[in-house]
């Protein structure tokens, strides 16, 4: 047995580590008012958030997503799999229609060839490993094959007796598909896709999994847990789940796949008998996990080698079927507002709405005033900043001067294109600083404001339509107020056409 295990180990050399670790999120769309991808987009680029995976292939997604440089991961649902393993011509159409149609735009880098198939659409299995097959020779036809992988995110419950780590297993029923299935992850140069939840493996454990053991919080050494047969300690679930699937892999003698993590998360809201989904726990399980994941922490037999993790995700879907903690994994809310405030100084930028380095875009000082005027005019205008805050009676109304208002105007239209610095210029009446210009009940745009909550602005919606009331109208409305601004952005320098 310990020949076995050395043997075993010493085969996971063969793995090689991505160098550069990375944090995504998934983005699911069952919102009651789910936002225009414009929004989707914005709130990603706010956020730092470089790589996302998309539970299918909307079209307006892929479009938005376009020269981003956000790498993007779509899927084949899974009521599709049954169609596209019986027909290689349909999974040609599927990629020339969803793949072909829009990359290199939109860097598609990988497709899930559905979800959780073995455990949630079991009569799908048996066409499972056709289907990649075909999607995969599609791409191949298509010169993509390089460039997009092909693979099947599997549910981590498939894994038997997953501690310790070096005893796992797949549940054997699923062989004559997982080896087949692994065998061409092998072949393309692909990779495991796991879905793993730390929080159900602790619900279900009936208290032998402890707390704090799923929300990496720091044990003491006699709390970690030991794998008997290699004497390695764990201090988490996620780590300890992510070994098992290596030797589950081993066990079947595949040893050079990789891992990557395509969901885990934890709800921050649950039903009365779900006390453990929580604001507090949510924030200190995703926090733990984006910090244990860019750092390149690694496992504890894999040191160093990046774990590529997608969180479970974007937005709280309040129109999930289940119990209250099924609509409660989101980071943000439906209008871009945090859920939470994650605790990630020292993590680097991705999803950085702790505001440990927030930035803001206000009006210089000593600028001309009908410059400020302009641009204010074009921000409220065909920038399609939401001014009304500015509206005499309104939040942001006092004090009532150009500079004021400019400031305001400016840094939401910074915050709702990203806060790219190009989007802080005005030709030169606007500058990027750290200092955070709300006051009293004027709460502006990435402030951390009075209840805790971040104020997140994403761009408007591409179908959306303001009434004249809720625009800060300064020289008329609609049409000609445009006209009127850019005339002046023109005569004054501001744009030139």
């Amino acid at each position: 047995m310990d020949l076995l295990i050395f043997l075993l180990l010493l085969a996971f050399s063969a793995v090689t580590a991505d160098e550069d670790a990375f944090i995504g999120v998934n983005i699911g769309t069952d919102l009651s008012d789910m936002p225009h991808p414009t929004q989707v987009v914005a709130l990603l680029k706010a956020q730092n958030i470089r790589h996302v995976r998309l539970y299918d292939v909307d079209r307006g997604m892929l479009v938005a997503l376009a020269n981003t440089g956000i790498q993007v991961v779509v899927s084949v649902p899974n009521d599709q799999i049954l169609g596209i393993g019986q027909s290689n011509s349909t999974a040609a159409n599927w990629v020339s229609r969803n793949i072909v149609a829009h990359y290199p735009a939109t860097n598609i880098t990988a497709i899930c060839v559905g979800s959780d198939v073995l455990t949630t659409l079991p009569n799908a299995a048996r066409l499972l490993v056709n289907a990649l097959k075909y999607i995969q020779s599609a791409l191949v036809s298509s010169n993509l094959d390089r460039q997009v992988k092909v693979s099947t995110p599997l549910s981590s419950s498939l894994i038997l007796d997953p501690f310790p780590p070096s005893q796992a297993f797949f549940n054997k029923t699923w062989n004559p598909v997982l080896v087949p299935m692994l065998s061409f992850l092998q072949s393309t140069n692909s990779y495991l896709m796991l879905n793993v939840y730390p929080y159900y493996d602790y619900v279900q454990s009936d208290g032998t999994i402890p707390l704090d053991y799923a929300l990496f919080k720091p044990l003491l050494p006699n709390q970690e847990a030991v794998d008997s047969n290699t004497l390695v300690h764990y201090t988490n679930v996620f780590d300890a789940t992510v070994d098992a699937a290596y030797f589950a892999m081993a066990f079947l003698n595949f040893t050079n796949i990789p891992v990557i993590i395509t969901e885990t998360g934890w709800p921050s809201k649950g039903d009365s008998n779900e006390p453990d989904a929580s604001l507090e726990n949510a924030n200190t399980y995703n926090s733990n996990l984006i910090r244990h994941v860019l750092n390149k922490t690694g496992t504890p037999k894999h040191p160093g080698m990046a774990v590529n993790t997608y969180i479970y995700e974007l937005y709280n879907e309040d129109t999930k079927t289940g119990p209250l903690s099924e609509k409660n994994w989101g980071l943000f809310d439906a209008n871009g507002d945090p859920v939470y405030i994650l605790h990630l100084t020292g993590s680097g930028s991705v999803l950085a709405n702790d505001t440990t380095n927030q930035t803001y875009c206000t009006a210089k000082d000593g600028s001309d005033p009908k410059m400020l005027q302009a641009a204010l005019d074009w921000a409220c205008g065909p920038g399609k900043v939401d001014c009304s805050a500015l509206l005499q009676g309104k939040p942001c109304y006092e004090p009532d001067n150009v500079i004021a208002h400019a400031t305001y105007a400016f840094d939401t239209y910074y915050h709702q294109m990203g806060k790219s610095p190009e989007a802080c210029n005005f030709n030169g009446v606007a500058a990027i600083t750290t200092t955070d210009p709300s006051h009293g009940t004027c709460v502006f745009p990435g402030s951390l404001g009075r209840n805790g909550t971040m104020v997140n602005i994403t761009a408007p919606s591409m179908n959306s339509s303001s009434s004249d009331s809720s625009r800060y109208m300064i020289n008329g409305s609609g049409v000609l107020m445009s006209i009127l601004t850019v005339i002046r952005l023109v005569i004054w320098g501001v744009i030139s056409l």
